[in-house]
């Protein structure tokens, strides 16, 4: 394979046929070929950089944003809001069309280091496929947040190879302190200060180690791509979950949709985090999320690491997706290195 300048490039083989590559794939007459180097990862920020702020999914106020702006300016960022992100239509901060002109602004601003999504909610992967990312992809930059915007991180990981941080966001973060988990551990990730994270054991746990590239994020919008453009190769990898409000019955069938689609396995090993605030019938499931999520991997031999510091809770940890961890698991407890 011939050097690219940059993510993506056309070239033409040796026989004279076109082919499209990226840092991920070659698409050769239809044909996909995945060679998967570790992704790009974007430039970290330094005193002075810009992280950009937008509304991809539901409404939300200043004063829901602005302390978390304050946090960003005290740690040395300058910080610019989407130039429409405090709209509103029924639940979402604004039309389809205003929501995706804003996020087209920071993906193509080359002065925006880090764009960092406001909150969550419903409404990213409205957005998805009137995005333009060819300018992103010339100069990456960290695209940051969780749940909804799990669209984003798959989109991102699996069409161009680039790495994206899983944080907290603005919404989450407006009542907290600076040095509480969820900011220090955002900004020192967009600052290239990478934490080991130690946590407990869990009695579900399949004990071991395991090295490879971190994929995934919200179980419920990873069921909900599947098959789409956005939909993660999850082939050697270690897969990451995390959920919130969900019933139990239904945390069962998605799990069964990801295992029968094969996203389960051939993984190099399965990373939960929060499950939280699950919902039953009236008539029992019968097993807790966890329990749940341990079964549908029993019969895999990979290990299985719970309790991750990250997702809806209170402990949520920045996490880069696309970039290779070094996982220990044990009977005394868990840690978490990149490396």
């Amino acid at each position: 394979m011939p050097q690219m300048d940059g993510p993506v490039g056309i070239r033409k083989c040796g026989c004279n046929k076109m082919s499209f590559v990226c840092s991920q794939s070659v698409y050769f007459e239809g044909a996909k070929i995945v060679f998967n180097p570790s992704m790009i990862e974007p430039p970290f920020l330094k005193e002075g950089s810009t992280v950009g702020i937008v509304a991809t999914a539901r409404k939300l106020t200043w004063e829901e944003v602005e302390p978390t702006i304050g946090l960003l300016a005290d740690a040395g960022f300058t910080v610019r809001t989407g130039q429409r992100m405090f709209g509103a239509e029924n639940q979402y901060a604004g039309s389809d069309e205003d929501r995706a002109a804003d996020m087209q602004r920071m993906l193509d601003d080359p002065d925006i280091n880090a764009i960092l999504c406001a909150r969550g909610g419903y409404g990213t992967v409205r957005i998805i496929d009137k995005l333009d990312f060819t300018e992103f992809v010339k100069h990456p930059k960290w695209l940051c947040g969780f749940s909804d915007i799990t669209v984003l991180h798959a989109h991102i990981n699996q069409n161009f190879g680039i790495a994206t941080l899983h944080s907290s966001m603005p919404l989450s973060m407006r009542e907290l302190p600076e040095d509480h988990v969820q900011v220090t551990t955002l900004i020192n990730s967009l600052k290239g200060e990478l934490p080991t994270y130690e946590f407990s054991a869990h009695p579900l746990n399949r004990n071991g180690e395991i090295e490879g590239e971190v994929v995934g994020g919200n179980l419920s919008v990873l069921y909900s791509i599947l098959g789409s453009k956005s939909d993660i190769d999850t082939d050697g990898k270690i897969l990451f979950l995390e959920d919130l409000d969900e019933y139990l019955y239904h945390i069962d069938r998605m799990m069964m949709n990801i295992k029968r689609n094969g996203k389960l396995s051939n993984l190099k090993g399965l990373l939960i985090g929060g499950m939280s605030d699950m919902n039953d019938n009236t008539i029992p499931f019968g097993k807790s999320a966890v329990e749940i999520i341990r079964e549908r991997v029993d019969e895999y031999d990979y290990p299985v690491c719970f309790n991750f510091p990250a997702g809806h809770i209170d402990d949520n940890r920045a996490l880069i997706l696309g970039k290779k961890a070094a996982i220990r698991i044990t009977d005394s407890g868990s840690q978490f290195q990149y490396i």
